[in-house]
């Protein structure tokens, strides 16, 4: 029985490091380690590590094992500020380039919106192949936009997940940052496990993004760090608004399809027309925020 438990043990343990050998934290290293013997050889290296004793030499291993599953750890603790960063939250000495891009992203919207309505003004069917499918593009960036300027933000991400944030609102008055909480205990296990992977792939891309700036630290050895560090960082930057439209659509399709569980919960009347729900979202919106004194509306049993 023990051998068995000895056993089962050890093939958890060599699943999970060679997950950890499988992460970006051990590419990371290891091109470390590549840009080394680059400028100085594999010689010195090797002449060391065969002089250590067996013991040593295994110590010597685990240790880099460790730093690896270490360094792994660490880097992910900071996923979400890597994410607030690229959405572009960022500190107030930043304030005026903040300002710049936002004004260039509002530029670019006009000139989006203005050639969308000039489309759609021609009418669908009387569009070549081509300017439909630029019709289609148009109107994919607009629905991943912010419906007003005010609240546009400076980077491409950072509009993909406040469109998401406020999509609710604007379709049906209920404040996404209010109600998702709530609304998160009311969805079913499916739902969940969609938006939980979607997250988790999101994080992920950050995660590759992180890791692929912090290789430049290896040009100190080899100059042919910085285009692979460059070209990594833009796929990583591309997954991160794939990965980040994705879990916006989730999003918005959780309010789209369980909201009405939202209100059975609070026994609030459902509305019975888009005008009314409107109006209705936002009664619940300031319910939840703030509560309410108010006699209406009465609560159904």
């Amino acid at each position: 029985m023990l051998t068995k438990i000895i056993e089962g043990l050890s093939s958890k343990l060599a699943d999970q490091w060679i997950a950890a050998l499988l992460t970006p934290a051990f590419v990371f290293w290891g091109g470390g380690l590549l840009t080394w013997a680059w400028r100085f050889g594999w010689a010195p290296l090797e002449k060391w590590f065969v002089a250590l004793s067996p013991v040593v030499q295994v110590v010597v291993l685990i240790g880099a094992l460790l730093l690896v599953i270490v360094s792994a750890i660490v880097v992910q603790r900071f996923d979400l500020l890597v994410l607030r960063l690229l959405e572009g939250y960022w500190p107030r000495w930043l304030q005026q380039p903040r300002t710049w891009l936002i004004g260039r992203v509002t530029v670019k919207f006009n000139q989006k919106l203005k050639l969308l309505q000039d489309l759609a003004r021609r009418g669908l069917k009387n569009l070549s192949p081509d300017e439909l499918a630029k019709y289609a593009e148009l109107d994919q960036y607009m629905m991943h936009m912010p419906a007003s300027p005010a609240l546009f933000m400076p980077t491409r991400m950072g509009n993909i997940l406040r469109a998401a944030e406020l999509r609710s609102k604007d379709k049906y008055g209920l404040e996404a940052i209010v109600c998702w909480s709530r609304l998160w205990l009311l969805l079913p296990d499916s739902a969940k496990k969609e938006l939980t992977d979607a997250r988790a792939i999101l994080n992920t891309a950050a995660r590759l993004f992180t890791w692929s700036i912090l290789f430049l630290i290896w040009l100190i050895y080899a100059w042919w760090v910085l285009p692979i560090s460059i070209l990594v960082i833009l796929y990583a930057y591309r997954w991160v608004l794939s990965a980040a439209e994705t879990y916006g659509d989730l999003l918005e399709a959780c309010f789209d399809l369980y909201r009405s569980s939202l209100y059975q919960s609070l026994r609030w009347p459902m509305p019975k027309n888009p005008v009314e729900e409107r109006q209705t979202g936002m009664q619940v919106t300031d319910y939840l925020w703030r509560g309410s004194d108010s006699p209406t509306p009465t609560f159904e049993a």
